[in-house]
């Protein structure tokens, strides 16, 4: 007998930046080995295996971005680089073994032209929400995460990266 497995939650984060480039920004982001660049709370993001870049790549993330929920002081998870266009400024990962409360989780990051004066970065997911959430606690969270990424990566835009 078949058991449905229940729907996956879906959410998506997107924030417009004036005055950066589709493409200074996607340069940023593209590069899959290094996200504690620019999101405060991962203090290690290691190539696990794999070239940056290049589907397949595993990456390694480790910090106090959540609290795991077994008490252990460092949050860490395994992510795998799914897909990555750059002529679209996309890339799609999987979050695989973690020790923060995640299912499944599928993420994609997006870079988007936003006429001449930006750009915008949409974070989107399908997955299960981290245990103990609801769907709307965990789209917030990843709100107030790409607020930060967005402000860091100006930051360093303005400053000469």
């Amino acid at each position: 007998m078949e058991h449905e497995q229940e729907p996956k939650g879906e959410g998506k984060a997107i924030i417009k930046l004036k005055g950066p480039s589709a493409d200074q920004i996607w340069a940023l982001l593209s590069d899959f080995f290094n996200l504690n660049k620019w999101l405060p709370g991962i203090d290690k993001c290691n190539r696990v295996e794999g070239v940056s870049g290049e589907p397949g790549c595993i990456r390694y993330l480790a910090g106090t971005i959540i609290p795991p929920p077994d008490g252990d002081s460092v949050s860490w998870a395994n992510e795998k680089l799914l897909s990555i266009d750059p002529m679209g400024r996309t890339y799609t990962y999987e979050m695989l073994e973690n020790n923060m409360g995640y299912g499944s989780y599928v993420g994609t990051m997006r870079v988007v032209s936003n006429s001449d004066d930006g750009c915008m970065i949409e974070w989107s997911f399908v997955g299960d929400p981290v245990k103990g959430w609801s769907q709307d606690v965990f789209v917030s969270y990843c709100e107030l995460k790409l607020q930060t990424i967005a402000k860091k990566m100006e930051e360093a835009i303005q400053v000469g990266h």
